[in-house]
């Protein structure tokens, strides 16, 4: 069965080849750097690292892009109220992203380029849609896009032109020296006396900086074509950002920008959508203070990632008993390396999920009817293949013993100590004793688990 990804461009869910065989060009647009990372970020980049490790894992070339933005009007007015360069401010926040996505065991896409990088393809972009009659440059010095002019625009939103409100990024102003239209956007802004020298380029058009949308417009070009397979980004850039994109793209180069069109649900926080500009939100870093990389991963990994998904520590807590069940199965049996078999029963039904549109929820349930068979039959090979599948979602690659009793707030050699009291207590028959031992480990998050050869500890969930 061949590769089927939900397109929002089309609505339905389309067979996939890549336009180059054996080779996928993919761009996600990345974070704007003016803070840490939220929840709501995580689940775009680990949704996107799900998709290249399958295209990799199904045997394709992939070359990943996932932008930065480095300049925008948040980015500025942080960087002046810290005191520090927009450069400082964006370095530090980058160094953050990749900490927290490296803890996340979020794989580094081929390229992450900055925006600040290609201030000259953005200027070059703007001025081939001037020469087409489809940018004009204001009385107030900005340059912007002239939406009616671009007969494709809210094929993406799937609204008419009328029915669409700008978006919150863009400024409407229709007054004199302003916009035409207020559906325009704006392509470059005119720099203001008040802001730094730092965020002011020379152009045609005066000194000024980029809008957001022309940004990602021309990374993409640049770094893969003016046509390339996939385009991806979370559901509240489907407009106006992705739909400014194919008007820019599309207008400047009269191709299709990409052949899918993939958006991300959202993390919502009591049903509302998790966001820096509701302050609803949870840094990744204070997640990870309550609970380890990989329940998070595996938290966002077993919903699809175009399922909305709400966030709680009851649902985290969920997750790491879940996560804890894969574990023990490979706990209770070494793991033998296998090359993955597609041709074996539970890869193929775990293939078949991913296939369609990236089933993860249906690819999990292989994972733990995997792991039932496990702890039935004792199979080395089939621990490996669990471990090997659980590794193509980025999960299960830790040390089982290590990953079942981390979070302990005792070290191993006071447990140990506990486990042999509790031994010899049962020993001499005082079982009371031993229940006491055990409920006392309990009390402080230990868990004992007895077989007929030894007892086990594990962290409570």
């Amino acid at each position: 069965m061949s590769l089927r990804i939900y397109n929002t461009l089309s609505r339905d869910i389309v067979d996939f080849t890549p336009a180059e065989p054996g080779h996928v060009r993919m761009y996600v647009c990345g974070m704007t750097v003016y803070d840490l990372c939220h929840l709501g970020h995580a689940r775009s980049m680990i949704a996107f690292d799900v998709v290249q490790r399958w295209l990799k894992a199904s045997g394709l070339q992939v070359t990943y892009v996932r932008n930065v933005t480095d300049i925008d009007d948040k980015i500025i007015k942080r960087a002046v109220e810290n005191g520090e360069t927009i450069r400082g401010l964006t370095d530090r926040m980058i160094d953050a992203l990749h900490q927290d996505a490296d803890a996340l065991g979020i794989e580094r896409p081929q390229f992450e380029p900055r925006a600040t990088d290609y201030v000259p393809q953005m200027l070059s972009l703007i001025g081939t849609l001037e020469q087409k009659g489809l940018a004009y440059q204001a009385g107030n010095g900005d340059v912007n896009f002239a939406v009616r002019k671009f007969s494709g625009y809210g094929k993406l939103s799937g609204k008419s032109l009328d029915e669409l409100n700008a978006g919150e990024r863009v400024a409407v102003n229709t007054q004199e020296g302003g916009k035409e239209d207020p559906l325009d956007f704006v392509l470059w802004k005119s720099a203001k006396p008040a802001e730094p020298d730092d965020v002011k380029w020379a152009s045609p058009y005066g000194f000024g900086r980029p809008g957001w949308h022309i940004e990602c417009s021309a990374m993409s070009c640049e770094l893969l074509g003016e046509s390339f397979d996939i385009h991806g980004g979370g559901a509240d850039l489907q407009f106006p950002h992705h739909e400014n994109e194919i008007a820019q793209s599309e207008g400047a180069h009269g191709k299709p920008l990409a052949k899918v069109w993939m958006h991300n649900g959202f993390i919502n926080l009591d049903n509302e959508k998790m966001s820096k500009s509701l302050g609803n939100f949870f840094t990744i870093r204070d997640v990870l203070k309550a609970f380890d990389p990989e329940t998070v991963r595996f938290f966002v990994v077993r919903s699809h990632y175009r399922s909305p998904l709400n966030y709680s520590d009851v649902h985290l807590n969920d997750a790491r008993g879940a996560l804890k069940r894969l574990y023990t199965a490979l706990q209770g049996v070494p793991a033998e390396p296998v090359t993955i078999d597609w041709g074996d029963p539970f890869a193929a039904r775990f293939k078949a999920a991913m296939n369609e549109d990236f089933g993860t929820p249906e690819a999990v349930a292989v994972l733990f009817d995997l792991a039932s068979e496990v702890n039935r039959s004792h199979s080395s090979p089939l621990a490996g293949l669990l471990k090997a599948l659980g590794g193509v979602l980025g999960l299960l690659q830790a040390d089982p013993q290590s990953f079942l009793q981390s979070g302990s707030m005792l070290d191993d050699a006071a447990i140990q100590l506990q486990i042999q009291a509790r031994a010899l207590a049962k020993q001499a028959k005082n079982f009371a004793e031993a229940d006491r031992i055990r409920n006392q480990l309990l009390a402080q998050g230990i868990v004992l688990k007895d077989s007929a050869t030894a007892t086990a500890w594990e962290a409570a969930q």
